[in-house]
Parts: C-alpha cells; structure tokens; sequence
C-alpha cells in the first residue's frame, strides 16, 4: 500500500512522503512498507487508522494544539475478537467485530485504546458502519438502520425537533429499503439500495445531498435525479459528494471551492453532474477525502485526482489545487493495476490487492439460504436456526433484497412500472421451503408476530414495497395462511394513499399467474371467513372486510390493466348462500342473526362489489329493497300510483308525475284507465313498455336518433320541457327499483356516466360508429394528410376548448382533440339534460344498492335483453291440469317454434308485458299453462294472465284450430283483461 499526504505515519507501518507537505511543499508518492497486510482504511478529520489481516488495528490521533502537529500512535485491540472493520470519525473511532459486535473509542482520552462496547447494538450483528465528523451510521444484518452521535444538522435522520445529540436509535423510514452501503460525510449522510436507489440526508450548506437546493434534510430523501442511473458506490467529502454508476460513469456535486467536483470550475453544483472528463473512462473506483476526489480507471491502471492538492493528496507533484481529473503519478510497481484506493480528511492510498468494500451485505432468501436449513434443519441446533429464520423473515429489508431480476441488471430499473423482481424464484424457493414443516411454521411465526406487523404505513420508495410482492408467493405454502392474509390485507389498507397508488401499478404489471395467484391467496381467506360466519356463526366481519377490500382492489387493478384475468376469479360464491333462494328473502324468512349477518353485506360488503356476481347483486339488491320498505314508515298523504289513459300516455304520465308527491320507498302500482287490468307487476311492466315506445314520438323530441346504430342520445338544450329529463329518470329509476324492465334504447355510455364512470372513444363507436370511425381516422392518419384536413378545435358548432376554432388539429395534439370531442358529446354537449336525469333517476331509485351494479350488468338489468334462447321456455314451463304428453301441449310448442322470431317476441309480450328479457335471460321466465276445461274450447282463444305469466290455453280440437286462435291472440292483443 502507498499513501500521498501530509504528515508521516510510520508506526501504522505507512512510510510515506516528506513532512514538509504540511508546509506546502510536494513529492510524488513513494511506496510503504508493510509489516503486516493491511486489509481496510479509514481517515478522519484529526484521526486515521487501519486494520491488518490478522484482525488487530492501529490508529493514530493528531494533536493540533501546538504549532505544529504531533502524532500519536496507539494499538487497537478487541478483548477476545478480531477486527472486521471501522470509521474514523473527527476524533472518534467506531469498530466492528467479526462477530458484528460496535465498538467504539473516543480517541480524546489519551488512556485507553480500548474501545468501548455500545449495548444498545449487543447482539444485532452489524456488518458496516459508517463515520461523519460527529455522527455514524450502523448497517445491521437484517437490513435495519441506527444513527447516533450529534443531530445539529439532521444528519442522523431521525427528524428535525429532537435532540442535539442520540444514543444509537432505528431509522424506521427506511427499515423497509434494502440497503448495499451506508456513507457519512462531514455532516450528511448516505444510503444506497441494492437497486441503485440514492438517499440522503444532514447539512446541505452547499448542495451536498444533491436534491437541488441548500436546505437541510431531517430526514432520509431520495435523491431523484439519480432514478435509474445505476448507482453502485458513493463517497463524501466534507461539503462534497462522488457517485460512480455501474456503467463507470461519476457524477459529483456540492462545494466545489477547490475543484473537487472535476467540472473544470469551482462553483457548487445543487444536483449530480456528469464529470465529463471521465466520459468514456469507465470509472472502476471512487474516493473523497475532505475536500478532494480520486477516481481509478481500471482499463487504463490510472488513478485520476482533482481538488485541493495544497498538503499534496494529489500526487500530482504539486501542492496546488486542481478543478479537472488528472493522472496520479504512481510508481512502477502499480504498472500492474491497483487493487483499492482510499482517500480521507488530506490523505490518500491506494493498495496493490482488492479489499472488500463497503463490507458485508445484508441478508437475503435464496435457494442456497433454503438448502441449507433443510440440510441443518436435524443437525444445527434448534436455537440457532431459529434464530437465523427471525433474522431472515424479521425484517422487510431482507425481504425486498430477495429474488432480484439480474437479467439485463433489471432490478436497477426500478420503477413505479417495473418492481426488479423475479418471483419465480420466489417461488421455487418457497415450493422447496413447503417441503419442511418445520421451516414452515418457524417462518410463520416469524411473518405473524413480526414481519407483518412492522410493516410501514409509509413506505419509502418501490424497493420497500416489493414485500407485498413476494408475501403472498409466501403465504400459498405456509401455515395458518388464512390468518397471515387477514394481517397481510390489514397492512394493504394501511398503506397511504399515493404508497398505495404505487403497489396497485406494481400489482398492474405482474404476469398473469402470479396476479391469479395473488388474488386466489386473498380470495381463499375471505371465502373461508364468510363459510364460518354462515355455518359457526362466528364473528370474522373485521377478516372478512378487509380481505374484500383488498379483492376491490386488485379487480380495480385488474380492469385498469385490460382484464388480466376473468371477473369470475374476484366473485366470492359463498355470499349467496346467506340466501337460500330469492324465495327465502321475499318471504323474509331469516333469523335474527342472518339479518345481521344480511345487514352487513349491505352495509360493508356492497362497497366492494367485485366479489358478487350478478345474481347476487340482485338478491342483495331485492334484499335491500324489502330492509328500505319494512323500515319505511308510510305518509298516508303520499302515493305511489299511476292512473294514466293509454291513448294519451305521454302526457298523462308527465302530468301525474308532476302533480304528486310520492313515496318512492312504496312499490309503483299502474292502472290504466277503462281497463280492468289489477296491477300485480305485469300491468306495470306493460306501462314501461308502452311508454318507452312512445316516448320517442314526443314532441319537441327529447333524443336525438342515431340512424346507424339504432340508439339514442340527448337532445342539445331547449329541446324540450325543462323538467322532462328529471321526470324521465325519475321513471327509470321507478323502473329499476321496481325490477321491471324499460328500454329507451340508451348506449352503454348513459350507465357509465350514472355509475360515475367516465365514456370513452369505444361508446362513441357504439352510438355513432361513422363518428367514431372519422375520429379513429384522424388518430392514424400520416401527419401531412392530416394538416390537409383543415380541423381545428370544433365539434357541430361548438369550441371543445377555449379558442378552439384558433387551434388546428396536428399530429401532436390530436389525441386531446379526440378525447375532447367524445367529452362534448358525452358531457359537455348534456351537461345540464344528464344532470336532470341522474337526479330525478336518484330519486326514483332509493335503494342505492344500485351502485353495486357495473355499467353492463345495470343496463341489462333496466334494459333487458335480446339473448333468446326459446328452446329454454319450453324446458322451464309448468303446467295445471295438463301433463306435458297431452296432445294439445305437443301441438302448442309446434306451433309456436314455427313463428318467426317477431311472433315469438310478440308472444313473450303478451306474457310477460315485455318482449325484452330478464337478467338470466328465458331460462329465468317461467310460464304456466292452464287448461280452461270450457264446454265448445274451439269457441275461445288463449288468454294471458300476464302478472303471473299463466296462459289459460283451450283444450283445441286438432293443432289447425290451435294455430290460428294462438296466432290471432299474440298479433292483436292490446288491452289487459282479467289480472
């Protein structure tokens, strides 16, 4: 090893230059010589010492006090343990053990060279440590953090407030990040992550943490500019910071008042800077003494130098200051490479053998980790394996250093979009883990009692969330998986808001299988809690929310992500069976406890519909509407009934609806006027029906027809009534809470936008597909054509956006002109009539379980569905007083299978008062067939009870008869008779 620098230090076994580098005068550096190896260095501002391979030390100290400065040498020795490192500080020294053990000297007291043990960090095994001018940093084995010393700049990142000066104390802000290096400069402090993540914080008088300004930081900050840079050493000077990259690049910034920096100036630099004159070097090594840099260039066997060069820790041969890089001259003997360079305080070395730095890294979960517990599982005592699971599974940090994507150095690309991890190696190492019960629940009871509990509500970066990644690869093989998952979904839902935003784009990005995996694990545990709580009747309602509200989550995920995988895999089947049938809740046949169990998921469970399929929605949503009607007291001064004549339906309807206050909580009854029909639901569903048919036909129109696609949208302002949109939705909404079906022809779009959901160019393409077609064009069309199409900002008249008809359409800002016009034809254009709408439908709809719904599901549900399958209303019929041989029986289903589709839609109006079909589609309409038994059955024709779907059908002569009467009664029926 080879020193350059101001003063002699001969007793450490250094031989270095002349002493008169302290008055100014400078040599080129000469080689030392070398009693015992020296494996590490370390250079405070007043101390410096070494360690030696055989694990003893030595340092010297010096005294400033007289004119000119004495050194003092000493020994530095363990009582029983070998020295595995250490940092000098300004007049300190902290020592590692091989065994991790702190110690530290405060080389003030000229008494002792023995250092002190710091208890605070008995038996936390620390592998680096780390020394400013009067604080020091610990890295311990399982990737925690301590700080102490003094605080007078925020250098111990424990917050900005507290004392002056701490014993040793966590770092919880980053006790999630896995950590490759900790650094201390004068007053600031550094930490790196296995990923290239930088973090700073302490004095930043002149710009030393790189975060782009001079204000002290209290606590650990990410410095940005650094993202994705591949940072994999750091080094500080007093005022200054060096960053090497993987790729050999340096970049420098803080006080540049001697040239430290190498940007061929001396002013400060507020956020890392490229040290050009190291381009294309390929930077192997770096180090900053108090106010200098090296850098070595292994393909070249160069050490460069730049700073302050006035006690000759250049090596340049001179004692002035240097603000470019420039070779260190060395002796011959280094012509065959150098192994590590050191520099500190006005010191620098550099030795003929590699010395392993920073130090050891933390622990991590790997295949050969796995191995080789199983191989010791029966052999290594029982203690000292768990001991080493507790420090393994303890700690995040561990964790999230784990199963690293080392294709390509990947894990360095860390991002919101890309976690750096490989989880199939999680995986197979968990398969192989699952292999040991024993392993299995010792981790458990690690991950339970600790792991997931300390887990931060607050998490420092992307690196510290990759834990929610791996985790649930854990949980498919431990035990007690049911309960962890409930621990694992609590710490889900305590992330903050913008933390959480971050996973669910890390969620977003998984592969297929491991997202199925993922939501199968949370999926599992709920599904078992709801079992439990309808067979045992126990109380897991806590277990159960919060594993739905993870499920809400992912399946949000998953929609965002283009339908990873099918809804199906989100739906909890479970949930129906609270419900025997939709019987059971029309006859309200539960038990006090299932009520409380039903008002639960009506309460909690419906904020996450993601686990109900449809057919439970719409059980819930019966449920709820029979809970709104028990609980509602009636107002005998309002009603709920329509008395409407069918010739003026139109207006009599609008009038009723006006002139009435209503319970809306009250089923909706219709009668029509000098008709006999008794309103049991079919007289309803008939209203609907007529009234959607008609109410295209008003006058001034109230939608505007889109001829190609068949479907309507709102008409512009003053078009109509004021109060006609309120009154409208109030009667869809009538509709929906009444469960009857009404189609008005309405797109997609109208359910998004009442869902609060936001419709996109798709809908346009569904309501106007000529529109949408011209606007598809306008996004691909090569940039020249598109300049020769004249568009600007504009849309039937209107300006999309302020001074549109200024702004022509161009190749850059054509997808905003796109995703303007579809928000003027969807929102900006019926802004008004839609809001009307929503009201009066939020109105007519109390039971607001109908935010359950997705906008598919609610418009099948409101406007039924075209999905006919007939073969399924001849499975599904019933019959009364015939049996299904009966030859009249065989002679109707011939006949009516050869309708034509329009007959057959015309018969299941006379039916049911819709031609339009239920959620279920015919498999979920039933109809009945009654013989008539009347004298001369060729005399009658068949008649519809339509409320309850029965068709009293004449027992025909021969299937001649039956056709023509059957036929004459489905093409001309227009009246109700008897209901």
């Amino acid at each position: 090893m080879i020193c350059w620098s101001e003063s002699t230090f001969s007793d450490l076994g250094l031989d270095s230059v002349c002493q008169d580098y302290a008055c100014g005068t400078a040599e080129n550096p000469l080689t030392t010589s070398q009693k015992a190896k020296i494996t590490a260095v370390s250079v405070g501002r007043r101390t410096i010492a070494v360690v030696t391979e055989d694990g003893e030390g030595k340092f010297c100290l010096q005294d400033e006090t007289s004119e000119r400065k004495n050194i003092h040498s000493k020994n530095l020795a363990l009582r029983g343990e070998k020295i595995e490192s250490l940092s000098c500080g300004a007049d300190f020294i902290v020592v590692v053990s091989e065994k991790g053990n702190v110690f530290q000297l405060n080389c003030r007291k000229k008494s002792s060279s023995i250092p002190r043990c710091l208890s605070a960090l008995n038996g936390r095994h620390v592998i680096q440590v780390a020394c400013g001018d009067h604080h020091t940093i610990a890295l311990l084995r399982d990737g925690q953090l301590f700080t102490w010393g003094k605080n007078s700049n925020g250098q111990l990142g424990q917050g900005e407030g507290g004392p002056s000066s701490q014993p040793p104390m966590p770092l919880f802000s980053l006790s999630g990040i896995p950590l490759a290096m900790i650094i201390a400069g004068g007053d600031q402090s550094f930490a790196l992550s296995v990923s290239g993540a930088v973090f700073a914080w302490g004095k930043n008088s002149a710009g030393q943490l790189g975060v782009g300004d001079k204000e002290d930081r209290y606590e650990p900050t990410i410095v940005k500019s650094l993202h994705l840079k591949r940072t994999v050493f750091i080094s500080c000077g007093d005022e200054h910071t060096a960053i090497l990259t993987k790729g050999g690049l340096v970049f420098t910034f803080g006080s540049g008042e001697y040239g430290q920096l190498g940007h061929s100036s001396n002013r400060e630099e507020l956020q890392p800077r490229l040290v050009a004159e190291l381009w294309g070097s390929s930077v192997t090594q770096i180090a900053c003494g108090r106010h200098h840099t090296l850098a070595y260039v292994e393909s070249l066997k160069t050490i460069y130098s730049f700073g302050c060069g006035e006690q000759g820790q250049l090596g340049s041969g001179q004692a002035t200051n240097q603000n470019v890089p420039l070779p260190v001259q060395l002796s011959p003997e280094f012509d065959h490479g150098i192994g590590t360079i050191f520099a500190g305080a006005n010191q620098s070395f550099c030795s003929c053998e590699t010395v392993a730095y920073p130090g050891k890294m933390i622990l991590t979960v790997d295949d050969n980790l796995i191995n080789k517990w199983i191989s010791e599982c029966d052999s290594n005592p029982r203690r000292t394996l768990k001991k080493e699971i507790k420090e393994t599974f303890s700690s995040a940090s561990t964790l999230n250093g784990s199963f690293l994507n080392e294709s390509g150095d990947k894990h360095y690309q860390t991002s919101m979009e890309n976690s750096g991890l490989d989880l199939s190696l999680a995986r197979l190492a968990f398969e192989k883990l699952a292999n040991n019960k024993h392993l299995l629940k010792e981790v458990a009871s690690v991950v339970q009692r600790t792991l997931i509990p300390s887990l931060p509500v607050h998490p420092s970066g992307v690196e510290d969330l990759r834990v929610y990644l791996i985790l649930p690869e854990l949980l498919r093989v431990l035990p007690m998986k049911r309960d962890l998952c409930v621990l694992f979904a609590e710490a889900v839902c305590r992330l903050q808001p913008q933390c959480l935003k971050i996973l669910e784009g890390l969620w977003s990005k998984l592969p297929e299988s491991f997202f199925k995996s993922l939501v199968k694990v949370v999926h599992s545990a709920s599904t078992w809690f709801l079992y439990q709580m309808r067979t045992e009747w126990c109380d897991y309602r806590t277990s159960v929310e919060k594993t739905a509200e993870v499920l809400q989550k992912l399946y949000e995920v998953n929609c965002s992500a283009g339908r990873k995988i099918e809804n199906s895999n989100f739906y909890i089947n479970e949930i129906k069976l609270f419900f025997k049938s939709l019987e059971d809740v029309r006859k309200r046949r539960f038990t006090s406890t299932r009520r409380k169990i039903g008002k639960f998921m009506m309460e909690k469970l419906a904020l996450y519909p993601s686990i109900f399929d449809l057919e439970t929605k719409c059980m819930v949503f019966q449920l709820n509407n029979i809970v709104c009607f028990v609980q509602n007291i009636p107002d005998p001064s309002l009603q709920n009934d329509l008395c409407v004549n069918r010739r003026s339906l139109l207006t009599d309807t609008f009038q009723e609806l006006r002139n009435y206050d209503r319970d809306y909580l009250c089923p909706l009854k219709v009668k029509f006027e000098d008709e006999d029909g008794i309103d049991h639901g079919g007289v309803l569903q008939e209203f609907f029906t007529v009234f959607a048919k008609e109410i295209h036909s008003l006058e001034p129109m109230m939608f505007e027809l889109f001829q190609e696609s068949g479907l309507v949208w709102f008409m512009p302002e003053g078009h109509c009534d004021h109060d006609a949109y309120y009154w409208l939705g109030n009667l869809c909404g009538m509709a929906l809470y009444n469960q009857r079906v009404v189609n008005f022809h309405f797109p997609l779009a109208l359910f998004k936008k009442i869902l609060g959901v936001r419709p996109t160019l798709e809908d346009l393409k569904e309501l106007s597909p000529i529109e949408a077609r011209s606007l598809e064009e306008v996004l691909n069309e090569d940039e020249d054509l598109l300049e020769l199409l004249y568009l600007d900002f504009t849309a039937k008249g209107y300006e999309l956006v302020a001074d549109g008809r200024e702004i022509s359409v161009t190749k850059c800002n054509r997808q905003r002109y796109v995703e303007a016009y579809v928000d003027f034809v969807f929102n900006q254009s019926v802004q008004k009539q839609f809001l009307d709408f929503y009201m009066g439908f939020s109105h007519g709809c109390p039971n607001e379980i109908w935010s359950l719904f997705l906008p598919e599901e609610l418009m099948a549900i409101l406007s039924g569905n075209v999905d006919y399958v007939w073969e399924e209303l001849e499975k599904n019929a019933m019959y009364h007083a015939y049996e299904p041989t009966d030859k009249n029986i065989q002679n109707f289903w011939i006949v009516f299978f050869e309708l034509s589709e329009e007959k057959k839609k015309n018969f299941l109006s006379y039916m049911t008062g819709s031609d339009r079909l239920p959620i279920g589609g015919l498999a979920n309409i039933k109809i009945t067939i009654v013989n008539q038994n009347k004298p001369n059955p060729d005399d009658f024709y068949p008649v519809a009870n339509t409320c309850y779907r029965c068709l009293y059908l004449p027992n025909y002569s021969s299937i001649h008869v039956l056709r023509e009467k059957f036929v004459h009664a489905i093409s001309f029926y227009e009246e109700f008779g008897e209901y």
